[in-house]
């Protein structure tokens, strides 16, 4: 369940509630009159099935309720009440299926911002994984890719393509861009300075790396792999289960690929450089492909079992009339 706080024009107080009262999947509704202040009105509170969301935040933002008052929604982690159930049980659809495209589009605009955390995060883990092509660590190339929050952008963009969100794609496309070469600016210095101690040597780099070779060597499995996660983080994101995205992120090896392409080009090995690159352009192209898709199938089914579920509804509405009209 979502809860929603609709601060309102008093004037317009009995149209909100008049449309929570329309929409099925609603339950709990409360008004409290004159309790807003800033912008001055009333407050009405509601509990809606994320199943029905997207349409009732959608006909809150046509009427103007964001405009003249404000709308808020807040994830309910546990509703103890008979009439929550029945309400979840009348809206169409399972709850994980629904894409409540107002949240999405907020999170992921959020997440895509090229912020001094993002730079930073993107900057430690970019470091760390050169750390890890050096010494040939699974594991920091791992710990790498965990911390990489390059997905946010992603599926920002996902989401502008899907959406038609011209400003949305071009911050999701500059936080990227702006992300990694800065981030790959500061690992050329980054090894430069390595080198100079001793700690980062040109043989450590062309030695034979079992455990990361496979950075600067894409292939199919590259790409295949990186539609996939791609998948599944979209998925993960429109479900609200974060916790995939941690798998998400060990999958694919944009963080370690700008890292190695950072390392080469500090002692002017072009072909790890150029290949490194491939590597991190194919897992972008994968993750952003997979997850395009994976918006647009989710949007035309729901589309589609929204359109089935009100017919259906409609017919059984035409026959109770029937019914009660021949008794």
């Amino acid at each position: 369940m979502l809860h929603l706080r609709i601060q309102c024009p008093a004037a317009r107080t009995d149209e909100v509630v008049g449309l929570l009262h329309k929409t099925v999947g609603t339950a709990h509704l409360a008004v409290l009159r004159g309790a807003s202040l800033d912008p001055e009105g009333d407050v009405v509170l509601c509990d809606v099935a994320r199943e029905a969301a997207d349409q009732l935040l959608h006909q809150l933002r046509v009427r103007g309720l964001c405009d003249e008052g404000a709308v808020s929604v807040d994830h309910v982690d546990l509703t103890l009440s008979r009439r929550a159930d029945q309400a979840e049980e009348a809206a169409p659809g399972e709850a994980a299926d629904a894409v409540v495209w107002e949240s999405l589009v907020e999170e992921t605009h959020e997440e895509s911002a090229l912020s001094l955390t993002f730079l930073a995060m993107l900057g430690v883990a970019t470091l760390l994984a050169s750390c890890g092509v050096m010494i040939d660590s699974a594991i920091l190339i791992v710990g790498a890719m965990a911390l990489g929050p390059e997905f946010g952008p992603v599926a920002g963009l996902c989401v502008a393509l899907v959406q038609w969100r011209a400003r949305l794609a071009a911050r999701s496309v500059g936080a990227l861009l702006a992300g990694f070469a800065v981030a790959m600016v500061l690992t050329v210095v980054f090894s430069v300075v390595m080198d100079a101690f001793g700690l980062f040597t040109e043989g450590d780099l062309e030695a034979v790396r079992p455990q990361t070779e496979f950075i600067f060597a894409p292939d199919w499995f590259s790409f295949i792999v990186a539609l996939l996660a791609g998948t599944a983080g979209t998925l993960s994101l429109t479900s609200s289960k974060s916790g995939a995205l941690v798998g998400v992120a060990i999958s694919v090896t944009t963080v370690p690929a700008a890292a190695n392409a950072a390392v080469a080009v500090s002692y002017g090995d072009w072909g790890q450089a150029r290949g490194s690159s491939e590597q991190l352009l194919l897992n972008l192209l994968g993750i952003v492909v997979a997850g395009t898709l994976t918006l647009l199938v989710q949007k035309m089914y729901w589309a589609w079992h929204t359109e089935q579920t009100l017919g259906q509804h409609v017919r059984q509405t035409h026959a109770a009339h029937h019914t009660h009209k021949h008794l």
